[in-house]
């Protein structure tokens, strides 16, 4: 994988880009509750991350669309198109992006979880200047651990509408982890570790404690 320093500059590149919320999970941490569907500052957390996509700099997305597998009418209700999983038994971030990537009507597909509500609001940009300055098949954030490290974080990523084919393949094989899947692809690696970057920007919350820590915060 190789790694890009991507800073913002408000250099627009040209290729559309379609957002993707994966809102498609059990919510096992959660009790089983519906992730997408809890409350953050006001709003159920998928809602608040669509406006946090309808708001990132530079050209607005193409579209956006929902990955959900349950209370589907609850996901219309904001407005925007949802499809649930192609693939059955909730097989994770894979089979939502394999439900974006069918759905996808431009050459990149941006996907965001539904449970990191705080993301940047130039998430887009940096990664499509990574993706195509080194021609690659994902730009792939990078998050800052405690200890200086960076973490890659799969599910934060931009990629080409062609790795379907690949995606496909993988997964009638069997395959449904992320990191044995990317290693197929040529990816970058795009820092989010400067100054200006919200420590909590990649913070996920996975129970209902840790929501409620990131809403006080």
């Amino acid at each position: 994988m190789a790694l890009l320093n991507a800073a913002p500059d408000g250099h627009d590149l040209p290729l559309a880009v379609t957002g993707l919320i994966l809102a498609g999970g059990r919510g096992a941490r959660m009790g089983g509750a519906d992730k997408g569907l809890q409350n953050f500052r006001g709003q159920p957390l998928a809602r608040f991350t669509l406006m946090r996509l309808q708001m990132q700099q530079g050209p607005a997305l193409a579209e956006i669309l929902i990955n959900a597998n349950r209370n589907l009418s609850a996901y219309e209700a904001f407005g925007t198109p949802v499809w649930p999983d192609t693939l059955d038994g909730f097989a994770g971030p894979l089979a939502g992006f394999l439900t974006g990537l069918a759905h996808c009507q431009t050459p990149l597909l941006l996907t965001v979880p539904c449970d990191t509500p705080l993301f940047p609001l130039d998430l887009v940009a940096r990664l499509r200047r990574a993706l195509q300055s080194e021609n690659a098949d994902m730009a792939m954030v990078g998050a800052c651990e405690e200890d200086g490290r960076l973490r890659a974080q799969p599910v934060f990523c931009l990629m080409r509408v062609e790795v379907l084919e690949s995606l496909i393949a993988f997964t009638q094989q069997g395959g449904r982890k992320i990191d044995a899947w990317t290693a197929q692809l040529k990816t970058v690696l795009v820092p989010f570790n400067t100054c200006t970057d919200d420590p909590r920007a990649f913070f996920n919350a996975n129970t209902v404690e840790q929501l409620q820590s990131l809403e006080r915060s």
